[in-house]
């Protein structure tokens, strides 16, 4: 066993979307600082940022339903989405000025044009849906936006959707043409290469085993290579802890008082695919419905094209689950073991808010094909069980904490930083939007964390992300400005209404 000792600038732990988010961007902003990276697995990209596990929307708000909700006077409030449709504009300008720098190439290999669209069914969602319409294509972030409830307009637009539609309920939907398919993985394994490219020392099969604050206030991490099976010591004044679901146990390690009062609940998802290529290619679009009474956030059905491989994809879920694992490649103890001293009442808190959830997560875990063929079936009413298969998708730890909103135990559903008093170390945990949002989360780490140097950086992050700090909806002419620079950049503009981009 060694046990020999490295010292290194910045540690990240976890080698998927956000390390690779927040290496490239320090990188960018101090090239000379060490930064080296452990991972559990044997290459990045491989749990929540991998492609076949996560939807992969490009999350900018234009089509989830979750995102917009109607206050008791009946009006809507579109402020969740025009937060999350910005933080999505902050990542594209970021991934453009990699291309436009030639830190990273083919776009395309990540990117892609693909419309995004909301549909609804029954009278009363037409209404809702309408109204969601009428407010958000007001605002600038969400011009382009159309509405229809013609059953000739849905069936262009939607024709697999439409195709062999019985029932005489009411149906609508709206549409963007400005919405893009991410695959999260390719981009996650692109900016490792890059990072790789500039001396970032990243190393696979390292299992972090714990983190401890040395007398000087940097940080201890004891460093299982298990390969070999060899123990190593390596010191940071810097750690970040992105190892999705396996973040919250080390950030229990760490010891901050920010980590306590915190826990976190398992949900996992399957997906099914299409295996027929004549149904894939009479699909091109993602189209989010809304969610069952009961159902999280992220169990939103959706019927989505995807680009996986360069080849075009169909998936359809996700069918919520539990597995009280924390990683898809996590132990069947990591939610017992995530219960301490003190989150015990806070987790104890949450099951008892939340036994209608747990209730509908063992009821979606019992679900045969055929039940879920027939909520398929309400996509697509021609639904083969013979074309489709499933899916196991990656795990989504959700934070449980106490607010004040919420009061004790309050399952979050959404993303979350955690950041020591003095900024030396930040852990994220939660889920969607996530990927989506990476480079503003990754911003808001490195204000937290790296106060002393925000003037100094600044000039060039406004160099990376020409609105950074100036809410977009504020300046339409700079939303217009950066729509068709980032659309050029990335090649959004081909094949954009082409329906069989193959």
């Amino acid at each position: 066993m060694s046990n020999r000792q490295t010292e290194t600038d910045v540690i990240l732990i976890g080698a998927g979307i956000m390390s690779a988010t927040l290496g490239t961007l320090l990188k960018e902003l101090v090239p000379n600082w060490k930064i080296t990276v452990f991972e559990k697995l044997a290459s990045p990209g491989e749990e929540s940022s991998n492609e076949w596990n996560n939807a992969g929307t490009g999350h900018a708000a234009l089509c989830e339903l979750n995102y917009t909700s109607e206050k008791p006077d009946g009006s809507i409030d579109i402020s969740k989405a025009i937060s999350v449709n910005e933080q999505f504009q902050v990542s594209m300008q970021f991934w453009s000025y990699l291309v436009k720098s030639n830190l990273i190439r083919n776009p395309q290999d990540f990117i892609m044009p693909l419309p995004h669209m909301s549909m609804v069914q029954g009278k009363e969602d037409v209404v809702f849906l309408k109204k969601r319409f009428e407010t958000m294509s007001k605002n600038p972030l969400f011009q382009g936006m159309e509405f229809s409830d013609d059953p000739k307009k849905l069936m262009e637009w939607i024709p697999l959707i439409m195709q062999d539609r019985t029932s005489d309920e009411p149906i609508a939907a709206t549409k963007m043409d400005t919405g893009t398919d991410v695959n999260f993985g390719a981009l996650t394994r692109m900016l490792f290469e890059h990072l790789k490219n500039k001396n970032v020392g990243i190393h696979y099969k390292h299992s972090v085993d714990d983190i401890k604050r040395t007398s000087d206030g940097a940080w201890d991490l004891k460093i299982r290579n298990l390969s070999s099976g060899s123990v190593e010591r390596h010191t940071a004044k810097f750690v970040f802890i992105g190892g999705g679901g396996g973040s919250l146990p080390l950030l229990q390690k760490s010891g901050i008082p920010e980590g306590k009062h915190i826990g976190g609940f398992p949900i996992s998802g399957l997906f099914m695919v299409c295996n027929n290529p004549d149904v894939v290619a009479q699909h091109h679009a993602k189209v989010y419905g809304k969610a069952k009474v009961g159902a999280p956030p992220m169990s939103v059905p959706h019927l989505d094209t995807r680009f996986i491989d360069n080849q075009k994809s169909l998936l359809f879920g996700p069918f919520a689950g539990f597995s009280p694992k924390f990683l898809k490649t996590g132990s069947m103890f990591d939610l017992l073991g995530s219960v301490k001293p003190n989150n015990v009442l806070t987790m104890l808190a949450a099951g008892a808010k939340n036994l209608s959830l747990t209730k509908y997560l063992i009821q979606q875990v019992m679900l045969s094909k055929d039940k879920r063929m027939e909520e398929l079936r309400e996509f697509i009413p021609n639904a083969k069980s013979e074309d489709w298969d499933m899916l196991v998708a990656g795990q989504r730890v959700q934070v449980i904490k106490d607010t004040v909103a919420g009061g004790k135990g309050t399952l979050q559903f959404g993303t979350e930083v955690v950041t020591a008093a003095d900024g030396s170390v930040a852990a994220l945990l939660g889920a969607s939007p996530g990927a989506s949002t990476a480079v503003s989360v990754m911003l808001e780490v490195i204000e937290k964390c790296f106060p002393q140097h925000a003037k100094a950086w600044e000039p060039k992050i406004r160099e990376m992300i020409p609105s950074y700090g100036a809410p977009l909806m504020k300046n339409p002419g700079l939303i217009r400005e950066i729509h068709t620079s980032t659309a050029r950049t990335l090649g959004l503009n081909r094949g954009l209404h082409s329906a069989n981009v193959m």
